[in-house]
């Protein structure tokens, strides 16, 4: 499990999960059996294109954590596309989850130290002899 650990700690992998999670529930509401569906083209081709745009680039800000910007751009730009064509943006849920999906993933640093845990702060600290703790407090 360490290893995934490893690899998602170097990709912006929340924003992209988000992303593609935010498509899915708006296909999913597509399905809903409501006639609240604004039809646009053939069958409303666009209310299912864009939710499954908004998957393709989740999956590829995780695979692809290069391309990251140009991706999160045009997955808000869907996921905001969505509110006229795919039931309110999946009422509203996958419109959210697709824009702070987005927003995650531009704002990812890839040179970013990772997090440490709490808990290891915490005993690297208590670790520290009391003089070193006092000058490291001093400056």
């Amino acid at each position: 499990m360490g290893g995934f650990r490893e690899w998602r700690g170097h990709r912006p992998f929340a924003g992209g999960l988000l992303l593609a999670l935010g498509g899915a529930e708006i296909l999913v509401t597509m399905k809903a059996p409501l006639p609240v569906i604004l039809k646009i083209g053939m069958q409303g081709l666009a209310g299912y294109l864009l939710p499954s745009l908004m998957i393709v680039c989740g999956l590829l800000i995780i695979f692809n954590p290069a391309q990251r910007l140009f991706y999160s751009i045009l997955g808000i730009m869907l996921s905001l596309g969505t509110w006229l064509t795919s039931n309110i943006g999946g009422f509203v849920v996958g419109l959210l989850m697709g824009a702070v999906g987005s927003t995650l993933a531009f704002g990812w640093l890839p040179d970013q130290e990772p997090r440490q845990k709490r808990s290891a702060k915490r005993a690297e600290k208590l670790s520290e002899k009391p003089s070193e703790r006092h000058a490291a407090e001093l400056g």
